[in-house]
């Protein structure tokens, strides 16, 4: 594998870790605006958090493409392309909601999971550690997500 080949492996994997991040981060958004119910301040509370910092991390992993001499692709046509998570439906009801966030953070940190082996296969130590700290952040995010539903 030539490193030209390499680098657009772990780009084409962090394209996805990309389109994951962006439409989690806007189906958590959209929770955060429609969830309803006797625990409205506690939910409404988490989602914030879990947007703001997907925000901040879609910043990065874009930041990290680029790097690679990649672009980083933008658009919701684009993103619509190549992320697995679905959109949310904000008339479910809170625990539905709660589910499926859980969900779609498992789906994103299989993302991380297949751009990560990617990144041990080229040697790219940078991009190993940015899918460690982001698989790191979606596997608590799910497990934070379900402990609401027990």
């Amino acid at each position: 594998m030539t490193a030209e080949t390499t680098s657009t492996a772990v780009t084409q994997a962090l394209a996805v870790v990309l389109a994951d991040s962006y439409a989690l981060q806007l189906k958590t958004q959209n929770y955060h605006w429609n969830v309803t119910g006797p625990h409205f301040g506690s939910l409404h509370a988490l989602f914030q958090e879990q947007y703001t910092e997907l925000q901040a991390a879609i910043d990065d992993i874009a930041e990290r493409m680029r790097a690679l001499g990649a672009p980083a692709p933008g658009g919701l046509r684009a993103y619509l392309d190549i992320t697995s998570i679905p959109d949310g439906d904000p008339a479910k009801d809170s625990r539905g909601m709660l589910a499926d966030l859980a969900q779609s953070h498992q789906t994103t940190a299989q993302s991380c999971r297949t751009a990560l082996g990617s990144a041990e296969q080229a040697g790219d130590e940078v991009t190993v550690d940015l899918m460690t700290q982001r698989l790191t952040v979606h596997e608590k995010a799910a497990w934070m997500l379900r402990s609401h539903l027990a």
